[in-house]
């Protein structure tokens, strides 16, 4: 069940988890899972608390790694039954601390499960301590891979270098995007490889350059390479995500496609002419042809 206002959430005890859980990387997943043991063996229901969208896209202008529909299926797929997906706007982010303590009175919250890091109500004044007037809190220290803590700003910062294969390492699962299929000017068409251009979220983060994907969709599920960019060699624009369909032959315009970056094959650059972007792009395919055994 997904709510977005307090007073529409059945009445009654719960665990509550609280966080933004953009990407609900592994480190989410973490706190998740102790939350689901706890609620599970005092058999109350668990309900995730979050925000639409994350916090820092509205106060720091950041991109998001997950919608609001991403963030719901994999919030689902860990077992997580009920979400409150509170919308974060100006009104929101000038709460107070106490208001947000009356929200989780009201919610019947018996545990609160938050990171360590976690801050609420105006200028972020509310601290962890401040929540055991409601409840007591299970306050989970950050997860740490690699000698530092995962984060949604780690995985930020990875997929803006490209490195699609560290983000997939701290989501525990390869970073994906989704989009509708919407007509472009068939430019990879007339270069020998036709792509699907996908109308992407402005706020998406996507990684700059071409990798070998996975993409699917009612149409089916594919191996290709997808490029994300500006594409210089052809008069630059907006950022595009674009993808080849290895074996796959007819149109997609109106479909919705979701895509997962599994590897980077290089960085997006001009070339001297379409002809040697073309070439490149034959290059591009033999090692994603070669990376998926085909």
């Amino acid at each position: 069940m997904l709510f977005s206002e307090v007073a529409d959430v059945p009445k009654g005890p719960k665990v509550v988890a609280v966080g933004s859980f953009d990407g609900v990387h592994l480190g989410h997943q973490h706190l998740l899972h102790q939350a689901l043991a706890e609620a599970k063996a005092r058999r109350l229901p668990l309900l995730v608390y979050t925000f639409d969208p994350p916090t820092k896209v509205f106060t720091r202008g950041e991109g998001f790694l997950m919608d609001l529909e991403e963030k719901v299926e994999a919030l689902r797929a860990l077992g997580v039954e009920m979400i409150l997906a509170v919308p974060f706007n100006a009104e929101f982010a000038s709460r107070s601390a106490e208001a947000f303590l009356e929200d989780l009175r009201t919610l019947g919250a018996e545990a609160l499960y938050v990171g360590e890091d976690f801050r609420f109500g105006q200028g972020r004044a509310g601290t962890p301590e401040a929540l055991e007037k409601v409840a007591p809190v299970r306050l989970v220290p950050l997860l740490e891979l690699g000698g530092e803590a995962v984060k949604s700003s780690r995985i930020r910062a990875r997929l803006k270098e490209g490195r699609v294969e560290e983000a997939r390492h701290l989501l525990g699962r390869p970073y994906g995007a989704y989009g509708v299929v919407v007509e472009g000017e068939k430019l990879g068409r007339k270069l020998g490889f036709p792509t699907a251009n996908l109308a992407v979220h402005p706020l998406k983060v996507l990684p700059p350059g071409v990798y070998a994907v996975e993409a699917e969709g009612a149409f089916g599920r594919y191996k290709g390479v997808a490029n994300v960019g500006t594409r210089p060699t052809l008069g630059g624009g907006e950022r595009r995500l674009e993808v080849h369909l290895l074996g796959f032959s007819g149109e997609l315009y109106g479909e919705e496609m979701r895509v997962r970056f599994l590897k980077r094959i290089r960085e997006e650059r001009r070339f001297p002419s379409p002809e040697a972007l073309a070439a490149q792009i034959a290059r591009d395919v033999a090692e994603a042809r070669a990376y998926f055994g085909l």
